[in-house]
């Protein structure tokens, strides 16, 4: 008699399911490029005429996506030319990319906010830059949510790492939200340092899992 809580076995997609999802994750890729371009674009411009670090974190995020997503085409067209079996080592050498870089943001954004700390220094409010992280909190929620759900269709350890670099840059675009809002109500000069600290925890945890490979479908 089977146990009642005894999962049901896995369903693999066939051979032309995968390529459908494989196609649906480049146009993702593109749509990811091409926003995170906009995004890195509005945001380091208003980051730096504010002064804004937490601004400026968020919009070195937005380059390391547009990598991410780069690295993510080429693993993708490694299976679509070479088949399933020779995409590993593409996968594991993409997904431990994604946490590399992830790292190296973490170690930038805490250094500069220390600093920032240090100083006693401020920023000052940005029009483009708050509505960029706004406009950016639904879209980075679609987004990962798609990612999440083809990465578990194909068992890509690579394209959920990419998944939860968009999952982590909505919840950066709230911290940039309401980092300026509390600016905006409050007045006080350290909440952009503060506001950029609290985006470490997210960039050295996902950076964290990308790099071990940890399995994309718990």
């Amino acid at each position: 008699m089977k146990e009642c809580c005894e999962p049901p076995p896995l369903t693999l997609p066939t051979r032309s399911e995968r390529l459908a999802l494989i196609r649906e994750a480049f146009r993702l890729e593109w749509f990811t490029i091409g926003w995170m371009t906009i995004e890195a674009v509005v945001a380091v411009i208003a980051g730096v005429m504010a002064g804004s670090l937490v601004l400026l974190a968020y919009g070195l995020d937005s380059i390391i996506e547009l990598a991410s997503a780069g690295v993510l085409m080429w693993r993708l067209s490694v299976e679509l030319r070479h088949g399933q079996a020779f995409s590993e080592r593409a996968e594991r050498l993409a997904s431990r990319i994604g946490g590399a870089l992830l790292f190296v943001l973490a170690a930038y954004v805490t250094a500069a906010a220390l600093w920032q700390l240090w100083g006693g220094t401020g920023a000052e409010f940005s029009w483009p830059g708050f509505i960029v992280a706004l406009v950016a909190i639904p879209t980075m929620r679609w987004l990962a949510r798609r990612k999440i759900a083809i990465a578990e269709g194909i068992g890509s350890r690579a394209l959920r790492a990419d998944a939860m670099e968009a999952v982590t840059c909505g919840w950066l675009s709230f911290v940039v939200v309401l980092t300026f809002v509390a600016q905006w109500l409050v007045g006080a000069w350290w909440l952009d340092g503060a506001g950029s600290l609290a985006i470490v925890w997210f960039l050295i945890k996902e950076g964290r899992e990308a790099w071990s490979g940890g399995q994309c479908c718990c």
